[in-house]
């Protein structure tokens, strides 16, 4: 799947595309019903070469895009959101540029929906670090990478489960009272910067 796309339910459409979204979300809602969460973790991938301007429409405005029209739908009461930040544009930065703008980008969208759209949706993030994904596939074989593990607390990268299983936490009635929270999962990496 192409960084700039998105599955919903039982759908794919490019989140840099308002009918697209809107068509996805329609598709989904045929096939699940309506929807009371929504993950938003769309976006290149830091190792993409675009502009700092092609990384911010697909980084941030992808994430107010799908909220947007996700909240249009009239969310039923309850309802809960995740968007996926990263510790580059939170806590320790990064290159490309545009990588750690759009991470940052998000968690202040993040408390802007916590903060005006309560009555709607309870919104958080999460700030995965150094995650055991495709994208870094050898990158622990590395000196770079190694180098980068002996600074993590937990001495290894984190599983895509682990970062599933806080986000379902954040989503679920035990955070209902968490509201406008980014919570980091690295491992205690960020702690020993």
């Amino acid at each position: 799947m192409a960084p700039d796309q998105i599955w919903l339910g039982f759908s794919r459409g490019d989140v840099t595309d308002d009918d697209q979204v809107r068509h996805a979300l329609d598709a989904s809602e045929t096939g699940l019903g309506q929807a009371h969460y929504l993950v938003n973790n769309a976006g290149p991938a830091s190792a993409a070469e675009i502009s700092f301007e092609e990384g911010l429409l697909a980084g941030i405005a992808s994430v107010r895009r799908v909220t947007e029209a996700w909240l249009a739908r009239l969310v039923p009461a309850g309802s809960a959101l995740v968007n996926v930040s990263s510790v580059a544009g939170n806590v320790i930065g990064t290159a490309p540029d545009w990588y750690p703008a759009t991470k940052a980008a998000i968690m202040g969208y993040t408390r802007h929906l916590a903060t005006y759209r309560y009555q709607q949706v309870r919104a958080n993030a999460v700030a995965p670090g150094m995650t055991d994904t495709p994208r870094l596939a050898g990158f622990t074989a590395s000196e770079l990478g190694q180098r980068a593990l002996r600074r993590i607390p937990a001495g290894r990268l984190a599983r895509p489960d682990e970062i599933a299983w806080a986000i379902l936490f954040l989503l679920s009635p035990l955070a209902s009272y968490v509201n406008g929270a980014l919570l980091v999962v690295d491992g205690g990496w960020t702690v020993t910067q």
